[in-house]
């Protein structure tokens, strides 16, 4: 640990951020830089694969993130200023940042991953929050979401795949007529990021948590992703899972899959309880279907988000265990 971290960031190995910045070769163009963070001989490796429409892809390595990004930076601002164009200053961009590492969203989740007490130099931007300070649970499959619905979300041990909604699952109360489906969503959209925040999960991996205060009826957050076919559903969980990522996608209903893996939100690390603060619907706007995941009680600030998977009852042999500790555990999530 102590080769990757300095005051500024931590680096963790497997790390990877698409960032998009000015070409090298044109003045006028930009392109995308594929940053990733490797392990070579107990030190860390970061290399920056330069992907350009017509030239081959170029792949640059360093020690550090200022090393590598150097050789885009210096010759980004030579080009710039030899055609007259707006001159960059370099010196002033660190390599931290190019890489992602300190974004605050990025930070908030590094600063929980297992290990990170060891780091001796790092400021730590968030401080040490007890939210974080649990001990990550183990999960070898690196997800506790799964759904056997069909072909899709077939389970093996802790195999992740596909949530389903009940259907006619929504929120209930006066609450609704006093406001519309629509300006709850509005306003939602506009609030979420001061909602919830992503720490490490007292019941699996990492988890959503309330950031404020949030009352009972209250539209949290939306489960967003790309919204695909049933059919490549099924064919993309097989390519995940062949990759050994962890799979999110989350079922509309018998036609259409919201696949969260790739191109998801924090929402898809809301994890399952057998007695949830939170419920899912689907709410219809601007005539497209959104899943949304609401309060139904009262929630505490710093407390834990979670709703019911309501995953389809299998025999022993494919049994998933629940670890959400609630007073009336089913024990069993299937």
């Amino acid at each position: 640990m102590n080769a990757f971290h300095n005051k500024a960031a931590i680096f963790p190995i497997g790390y990877h951020a698409n960032r998009i910045y000015w070409s090298m070769r044109h003045s006028s163009r930009r392109c995308k830089y594929l940053c990733s963070i490797e392990e070579q001989q107990g030190q860390p490796l970061f290399t920056v694969r330069v992907v350009e429409k017509g030239y081959d892809d170029l792949i640059l390595t360093g020690t550090t993130p200022k090393a590598v990004w150097d050789q885009i930076l210096e010759p980004v601002s030579q080009l710039r200023s030899s055609t007259g164009t707006l001159k960059l200053f370099p010196v002033y961009l660190k390599g931290e940042d190019l890489f992602g590492l300190t974004t605050s969203a990025v930070t908030r989740i590094i600063e929980s991953l297992p290990g990170v007490e060891s780091c001796e130099r790092y400021t730590f931007r968030y401080g040490r929050n007890p939210l974080m300070e649990w001990p990550l649970a183990f999960n070898p499959s690196g997800s506790a979401r799964s759904e056997p619905k069909g072909s899709v979300g077939s389970i093996v041990g802790l195999v992740p795949g596909v949530i389903s909604l009940s259907p006619g699952e929504s929120i209930a109360g006066a609450h609704q007529g006093r406001h519309s489906k629509s300006s709850q969503y509005r306003r939602m959209k506009a609030e979420w990021k001061t909602n919830v925040y992503l720490a490490r999960s007292r019941i699996q991996g990492l988890g959503l948590y309330a950031a404020r205060d949030i009352e009972k009826c209250t539209m949290v957050i939306e489960y967003i992703g790309t919204i695909i076919r049933s059919e490549v559903a099924n064919r993309k969980e097989r390519l995940y899972e062949s990759q050994n990522r962890g799979v999110y996608m989350f079922r509309i209903d018998n036609d259409f899959v919201i696949d969260a893996t790739i191109t998801g939100g924090p929402a898809r690390y809301i994890n399952h309880s057998c007695s949830p603060n939170c419920i899912t619907e689907v709410v219809s706007v601007e005539k497209e279907n959104k899943i949304i995941i609401s309060s139904c009680r009262r929630i505490q600030r710093g407390e834990e988000l979670s709703y019911d998977y309501k995953f389809d009852l299998e025999d022993d042999q494919h049994k998933i265990p629940c670890h959400c500790g609630a007073v009336n555990c089913r024990k069993w999530m299937n």
